[in-house]
């Protein structure tokens, strides 16, 4: 090789600190800058919530940032809202699998979700409290939008372009018929309250207890029929970004989804979430705890314009969304959002722990060779671990002595949500 053919390759070498501080341009280019508001005017003090921008998916790592969102709307006092408030967030990161890269992390955290809320309502229940809480909690990574909840507390999004569409579903027995349906089949009674001359009056409710919702944290003195089981979906967004409203039922029983982000459209988040408070308000009045959080997802260049719709697609195919789940492609249908496209990557409402918590061995295994209770994260002896499709008609595994496992206590509070068994727990 000639000295004229070595000094040009040498040329084209690029220093290793170049190639870092490039990847970290693109990636700052890539990533979308959230900002958030929030509002709230209370009138039982039940409301809580939480917002947490600096949450690390690799600790110490600053690219691995994620930020969590979450109401809890209280109810019979407030114990199970802080309680929650305080120890799920930890409970959901101490079910993910270590190790995992970022898509992974992002396609485990729906079980995770559900292993983190079924363990704060198990360890809130042993206090012998009897308070009780819906829980809508958000977890925004980039562009990647994860919801979980139970309740009524509802979280929308308002995508650029002005399609509004729910990630979470009501349990509400008055307007939940397959929850309606679940309850009874567990055992539990559902019905009006009756006053004097047996006139029924209000809105659904599950006896023992009178609860209007079908799922909850806490709630011991209801019954293991209402269960803590969130419904999950997730999104990806476009790079058009959108806007999440967040928000307890004071707003909800005031305004529809789309009144409320209309009502704030063009507003700075800090504003928009007065601004849906203060609609709501003046709607209906401060007849209940009103809560609201406001999460912009914005593009790196505010300048960039959404591209328009192919004009082959019909407007309404246009307004719909595009869905991909994580286990069955073919299980949601590809639509179009009126920008762009928000992909929908999982969603799974079941109440039944064997469906929600999957297949996988690996994941039942903890870094010490021992087996993991799959909800609590207690390490289990092989012959300790009962599988979560052990003596299940819900499960689809044909191999039930296969994990994920739980411990005795954990499989114990499954078959009482089933209504298998009565609950073993007893209120003070």
């Amino acid at each position: 090789m000639s000295s004229g053919e070595g000094r040009r390759r040498r040329d084209k070498l690029v220093p290793l600190a170049a190639l870092i501080s490039r990847e970290m341009r693109i990636e700052k280019m890539e990533k979308p800058t959230v900002k958030y508001g929030h509002a709230a005017q209370s009138r039982k003090g039940e409301d809580h919530f939480l917002i947490k921008m600096d949450c690390q998916r690799v600790p110490g790592n600053s690219s691995s940032t994620f930020s969590v969102f979450a109401i809890f709307d209280g109810h019979n006092g407030n114990a199970a809202a802080i309680y929650t408030r305080e120890n799920l967030l930890n409970h959901i990161l101490g079910a993910m699998p270590r190790g995992l890269g970022r898509e992974e992390w992002i396609q485990a955290l729906p079980r995770a979700l559900v292993a983190g809320f079924v363990k704060t309502d198990k360890e809130f229940q042993s206090r012998g409290e009897t308070s009780g809480t819906t829980a809508t909690f958000v977890i925004v990574d980039r562009w990647t939008v994860t919801v979980a909840s139970v309740g009524d507390s509802r979280c929308i999004l308002d995508a650029q372009g002005g399609a509004v569409s729910s990630l979470t579903v009501d349990h509400r027995l008055e307007e939940n018929v397959e929850e309606r349906k679940r309850v009874t089949a567990s055992g539990g009674e559902v019905g009006r309250l009756s006053i004097v001359g047996g006139v029924e009056v209000g809105p659904l409710r599950c006896w023992p207890g009178g609860l209007c919702l079908s799922r909850s944290i806490g709630d011991m003195d209801v019954g293991e029929f209402i269960v803590p089981v969130p419904y999950v979906k997730q999104v990806k967004l476009s790079n058009a970004g959108g806007r999440l409203i967040v928000a307890s039922d004071g707003i909800w029983d005031a305004l529809s989804s789309e009144m409320a982000a209309k009502s704030c459209r063009g507003l700075p988040a800090e504003l928009a979430a007065k601004q849906v408070v203060k609609e709501a308000l003046r709607t209906r009045g401060l007849k209940d705890d009103t809560t609201c959080i406001v999460v912009d997802i914005i593009p790196p260049d505010n300048s960039i314009q959404p591209p328009t719709p192919p004009k082959k697609h019909s407007m309404l195919r246009a307004l719909l969304f595009r869905k991909k789940c994580h286990d069955s492609s073919s299980k949601l249908s590809k639509k179009l959002s009126a920008i762009g496209t928000v992909e929908e990557l999982f969603e799974e409402g079941s109440a039944m722990l064997a469906e929600r918590l999957g297949n996988d061995y690996s994941t039942s295994q903890s870094t010490s060779g021992l087996f993991t209770c799959v909800v609590c994260q207690i390490d289990l002896a092989p012959s300790e671990g009962i599988s979560v499709h052990a003596g299940s008609i819900f499960s689809t595994s044909s191999k039930p002595w296969q994990g994920p496992f739980l411990c005795a206590d954990c499989r114990n509070k499954k078959d009482a949500m089933e209504g298998k068994r009565p609950s073993g727990v007893k209120v003070a």
